[in-house]
C-alpha cells in the first residue's frame, strides 16, 4: 500500500459520516495563517475555492484534504492524522457546534517512507 499523505482515525470518519450525511459531499482545509486558525475546516464541496497553490495531500473517505503551500513547506516531512475530538469548531467550518470538531495532528515520516513519497511524486 503506497504511503498516504493523510489518514483519518475512528473519531474523525464518525464526524465526517455525520457531516456528509446532512451536507453532502465535503472538503478539508488546513491553512497556515495566523488569522485562519491551526483546525482543518471542513466545507461543502463548491463552497470554499482552493487557491492556485494550495497543495492536495489526498482524500479521506473521498473527501479532498488541502494545505496551504506555506504550511506544506513546513509539514512536507509528516503525515497528516485527522483525528476529531471534543470542541466546538472553527469558524464556517461544517464541524461547529457540534460538540465535536476536527483536528490534525502529525507523524514524521520514517527515511523508508519519505524516499517512497520522494520517488513517487518526482
Amino acid at each position: 500500500m503506497p504511503v498516504a499523505r493523510v489518514l483519518a482515525t475512528e473519531a474523525a470518519l464518525d464526524l465526517l459520516s455525520e457531516i456528509t450525511a446532512e451536507h453532502g459531499p465535503v472538503v478539508f482545509v488546513q491553512s497556515g495563517g495566523c488569522c485562519d486558525g491551526s483546525s482543518p475546516m471542513c466545507y461543502r464541496k463548491g463552497d470554499y475555492l482552493i487557491g492556485m497553490r494550495d497543495v492536495k495531500l489526498g482524500e479521506v473517505e473521498g473527501a479532498a484534504v488541502w494545505i496551504s503551500a506555506s504550511l506544506f513547506e513546513i509539514w512536507k516531512h509528516s503525515q497528516m492524522i485527522l483525528d476529531a475530538g471534543p470542541g466546538h469548531g472553527a469558524g464556517f467550518s461544517l464541524d461547529t457546534g457540534r460538540g465535536r470538531c476536527f483536528l490534525s495532528k502529525a507523524r514524521v515520516f520514517s527515511d523508508a517512507e519519505w524516499a517512497e513519497l520522494a520517488a513517487s511524486e518526482a
